[in-house]
C-alpha cells in the first residue's frame, strides 16, 4: 500500500522512541485500542529492530514502519526487520535513491520547497513536514501552491492542542511522539486511561477533517 493511502486512512501516526521493552506491548496495545494503527519505531531507539519484529508479530494488522532512516544501512536493516515503510527527518539522497530503486514506501522529511522538490524528483510526494511546530500553520498551504501534487504529515511540535489546526491547514495527518499517551498513565501503567486518551485524539482529528 502506498504511503499516501496509509496516511489518509490513518491520520494519526504514533512515533515510538525509547519505549522500554518491558512495557512495549502494553504501550502499543493501548494505542491500538484507542484507534491508532499507524506506528513508527525510531531507529535511534535501543533495540529498535527487535521492537519492529515483535510488534509486527503481535499486531499483524497494524501498519508498522521505521523512522529516523537517515542512512541506507539503517533503511536496509529496518526493512529486513519487517518495516512496511520508512520515515526520515531529512532528504538524504542516498536513502531516497535506495527506496526509489527498491520500491520502498518512504515519507522523507522536508522543511523547504527545495527539500520537497528533491523528494519529488525521486518519486516521493507524501512528505513529513518537520519540524512542523516551528512554522506557521499557513506554511503547508504556501508549499502546496506551487507544489500541488504534494501532501504533508505534520511531525515535530504537534500536540493535542494544535493537531486540529494542522489538519485544517491542509495536512493529511499528524505524528505524535511521547505525547501519544499521557505521561502519568504510562508511569502508572494505566493502559485503559491511555487508550481513552488516544480515542480523544482520534475524535479531534475526525472533527477537524469534517469541518
Amino acid at each position: 500500500m502506498k504511503i499516501r493511502k496509509i496516511a489518509q486512512e490513518n491520520p494519526i501516526l504514533a512515533i515510538l522512541r525509547g519505549v522500554p521493552d518491558d512495557i512495549l506491548l502494553d504501550y502499543v496495545s493501548a494505542i491500538k485500542t484507542g484507534g491508532v494503527n499507524f506506528l513508527e519505531i525510531a531507529l535511534n531507539t535501543k533495540g529498535a529492530l527487535g521492537q519492529i519484529a515483535l510488534i509486527k508479530k503481535t499486531f499483524p494488522d497494524m501498519k508498522i514502519g521505521a523512522g529516523t532512516a537517515i542512512t541506507v544501512d539503517r533503511a536496509k536493516a529496518a526493512m529486513d526487520a519487517g518495516a512496511e515503510f520508512l520515515l526520515s527527518p531529512s532528504t538524504n539522497e542516498d536513502v531516497l535513491e535506495y527506496c526509489e530503486k527498491n520500491s520502498i514506501a518512504m515519507m522523507p522529511g522536508v522543511f523547504t520547497p527545495t527539500d520537497a522538490t528533491v523528494c519529488m524528483r525521486h518519486g516521493f510526494y507524501t512528505l513529513k513536514l518537520f519540524p512542523a511546530g516551528d512554522m506557521p500553520f499557513s506554511y503547508v498551504k504556501s508549499l502546496k501552491g506551487p507544489l500541488n501534487e504534494t501532501e504533508y504529515v505534520a511531525i515535530g511540535g504537534v500536540n493535542k492542542d494544535n493537531m486540529a489546526k494542522f489538519i485544517k491547514s491542509g495536512c493529511i495527518g499528524v505524528g505524535l511522539g511521547s505525547n501519544i499517551l499521557p505521561k502519568d498513565a504510562v508511569i502508572a501503567r494505566d493502559w485503559e486511561t491511555g487508550a481513552a486518551y488516544v480515542k480523544e485524539l482520534i475524535n479531534i482529528v475526525r472533527e477537524a477533517k469534517n469541518k
